[in-house]
């Protein structure tokens, strides 16, 4: 079964060469990268059913023994990462597809999309699997080289514009990234790891502090922490639907993986939960009150996208097992119903040809069913139970209490506060865009909406497009899969609470990798 570990890497990396081959040719891209796709998500499938059973897999690549060779490392975290990010990726891809059958190339340009997508694909299989923080950095400069094209298809000034200032910010993250790599390989002598967490207890406490933080730093700016996440609500809105949508639903995610694989396994007794709990605290209320000062849905589910990182991160921060397998579990719900919500805003702008809300009108009689599907995700993503966010917001409150302490009931305010805010966000998008009708547009006044325009007079060219079959039904299939955490929710975190088990015992990662004993 370990055979199966590197091929989650080597098929996308393949799959992006033959589509660069094949140039133009639309129908036989599609069908590599389809097919690339569906690989990964049997072999995640696979690697997950085998390590819940019998542990971490492990190889060694080339035959080198860590820490002298690469080692690829998938436990029961990784194996749930790489199959929902699997998924997500397949889903989003087939709406792209759909999207190119109606419009053409303007959007997704063909010969380009398909190679970059499968090499971004790679770059996230790569850092859930990586076994040593030089491969993490690895799969890290694979997403940024991805994304950058991604973000800037098409040309337009708006999305140079934001592409330059993401390539920037990704670029101060990198070399914080590479420099605490580079301390810890002098004050521990390796990158492993699995070593790394064997040695580095006997380094003075100040020393650890200090690599914590960088590294912190460096997956802060990746997972958009406030105040490290001013570049994401002007980056992702301007990019293709099923570009924001994978940004949105994944990238930000890789960032929370990596603080919760080094937390957990490198610095086990971390000083840093109360900087961590007010970072999380501030990421919420910040990135909430962000979201309720939006005229546009894809600004506005850019906020959300921000605030409820915050609840990530204090699951990471109060480092108990409850709250470390809420934590997982609310991973993979946000990126499911995050990746979903942003699919229904690029429906809704081919729909009503804006995501302007003032501008916005009348879209529940025009598309029902994109009204239906926009309203169960913005029920998720509010918490409403007993829909996944619910489960998930529950368990990370539940682990609060259990923890108690005057910082852990405010964030449990917090988060409540910032759960009914998400759903009353939502709710105004609702209101204005679907349930307003089209005779209500030019005569609805609104000063909130007006002062939130960059230029109330500005009305623009409102443009309708086609919306293709498998559009919808890429988004109702995600969707679905959202519904279904919720149906299988006992199942669902029962593994990510085996999961955080695994990842609070360092003990069971190490001797995966140093079966003998360390070198």
């Amino acid at each position: 079964m370990n055979v199966l570990v590197p091929l989650v890497v080597a098929i996308p990396l393949l799959g992006s060469a033959l589509t660069l081959a094949l140039g133009r040719r639309r129908p036989q891209q599609i069908i590599v990268s389809v097919l690339a796709l569906t690989l990964v998500a049997a072999i995640s499938t696979a690697l997950l059913v085998q390590v819940d059973q019998n542990g971490p897999s492990v190889v060694h690549v080339g035959g080198w023994q860590a820490p002298w060779g690469i080692v690829l490392v998938v436990d029961r975290l990784s194996a749930i990462m790489l199959l929902v990010s699997a998924l997500m990726l397949l889903g989003v891809l087939l709406f792209a597809v759909g999207q190119g059958i109606v419009d053409g190339d303007a959007e997704t340009p063909v010969s380009i999309f398909h190679p970059t997508y499968l090499v971004l694909a790679a770059g996230l299989f790569n850092a859930f699997i990586a076994g040593d923080l030089f491969n993490l950095y690895v799969g890290f400069e694979m997403l940024l080289s991805a994304s950058y094209v991604l973000l800037t298809l098409g040309g337009t000034g708006a999305r140079i514009r934001v592409g330059v200032t993401y390539v920037v910010v990704s670029l101060v993250s990198s070399v914080l990234f590479l420099s605490a790599i580079a301390l810890i390989y002098g004050a521990t002598g390796t990158v492993t790891m699995a070593l790394i967490a064997d040695r580095v207890a006997d380094l003075p406490p100040d020393v650890q502090l200090i690599l914590n933080l960088l590294l912190l730093l460096a997956f802060c700016v990746k997972a958009a922490v406030f105040p490290l996440s001013f570049w994401l609500p002007d980056s992702y809105p301007t990019a293709p639907a099923p570009v924001t949508a994978v940004f949105a639903g994944l990238l930000t995610k890789v960032g929370i993986y990596a603080i919760i694989r080094t937390q957990t396994l490198l610095f086990p007794e971390s000083q840093l939960s109360v900087p961590l709990m007010v970072v999380a605290f501030l990421t919420l209320i910040v990135g909430i009150l962000g979201a309720l000062a939006q005229a546009d849905i894809k600004r506005l589910l850019s906020f959300t996208l921000v605030s409820h990182i915050g609840y990530m991160i204090f699951g990471i921060a109060m480092g108990t097992p409850l709250a470390i397998a809420a934590t997982i579990f609310y991973v993979v719900h946000h990126i499911t119903v995050q990746t979903s919500l942003f699919l229904c805003a690029g429906l809704i702008e081919r729909v009503g040809g804006t995501t302007s809300l003032a501008r916005l009108g009348g879209l529940l009689k025009a598309a029902p069913f994109v009204a239906f599907l926009f309203f169960v995700g913005a029920l998720n993503l509010g918490g409403i139970p007993p829909f996944s966010g619910f489960l998930g917001k529950f368990a990370l409150f539940q682990a609060g209490a259990e923890l108690g302490g005057p910082l852990s009931y405010i964030l449990l305010a917090a988060g409540a506060a910032t759960s009914l805010l998400t759903l009353y966000a939502l709710a105004r998008v609702w209101n204005i865009a679907f349930w307003r009708s089209t005779d209500e547009v030019e005569a609805y006044e609104s000063p909130m909406l007006d002062g939130l325009l960059e230029d109330p007079d500005d009305h623009g060219t409102v443009k309708t497009r086609t919306i293709s079959p498998l559009m919808t039904g890429a988004t109702t299939a995600l969707l679905a899969l959202t519904v279904s955490l919720t149906l299988f929710a006992g199942p669902v975190f029962a593994l990510t609470a085996r999961a955080a088990d695994n990842i609070e015992q360092p003990a069971t990662y190490i001797n995966a990798v140093f079966p003998d004993g360390s070198p």
